[in-house]
């Protein structure tokens, strides 16, 4: 004798209804035309899509990160390069280096009594901007002087040294001049400085002599 749904044991019909529910879930799925259908073949669509943007998304999170890191190599070489810019310039800036050069002396007390700029010199890679020089003052005084030079911004060279005591014949006219007190050298050198723009080479062709006195 058949028993009547309701009749069933709770447990038998709670299964009885979670089965229909899977059936019910299943066929919906897997029936073409069925809306669960459709939004299945939509999501799995979706996820094909994603699957190439996520590859491109990973590469691009490489590339930010590179640039992040090409932009400090970029920031660097940036600062290397105003450092050079400031010890070799692009220009003569030959009035600037002049009054470097003044005011080297003055610090260290020694006297520049003539001022020569010598003919540009021309190096694969940059030029030379030499000037002869005619100095004087204290021994120690002249030895601070040539300390200070190398410590100034510019690359220096200091070349053709000719010091002599004061009195000695050999000590390039410096008689014409009035010493200070306690001048004890005097005598001549020759100061070379550096650029790299080929355009301000031309004008150096001939020397421009200067002279300056204390």
């Amino acid at each position: 004798m058949a028993t009547a749904f309701r009749d069933w044991p709770w447990p038998f019909q709670a299964l009885f209804y979670a089965g229909l529910t899977v059936v019910l879930v299943l066929v919906g799925f897997f029936l073409p035309g069925s809306p669960l259908a459709a939004v299945r073949t939509q999501l799995n669509s979706a996820q094909a899509e994603m699957k190439p943007l996520e590859t491109d998304v990973a590469q691009l999170r490489v590339y930010k990160q590179r640039r992040a890191e090409l932009q400090a190599d970029m920031d660097a070489l940036q600062k290397q390069l105003a450092t050079l810019q400031t010890i070799v310039p692009e220009e003569k800036q030959a009035d600037q280096f002049i009054l470097m050069l003044q005011q080297a002396a003055a610090a260290s007390g020694v006297s520049i009594r003539t001022l020569t700029a010598k003919p540009v010199a021309q190096k694969p890679f940059y030029y030379e901007m030499p000037f002869e020089i005619q100095a004087d003052g204290p021994y120690y005084s002249v030895m601070d002087f040539f300390a200070r030079l190398g410590r100034l911004s510019r690359i220096i060279n200091v070349g053709d040294l000719k010091l002599h005591a004061v009195g000695d014949n050999r000590g390039g006219g410096a008689g014409q001049f009035h010493m200070a007190a306690g001048t004890s050298v005097t005598g001549t050198f020759t100061i070379t400085t550096f650029f790299t723009n080929s355009a301000e080479a031309p004008a150096s062709a001939a020397p421009a002599p200067a002279r300056a006195r204390r």
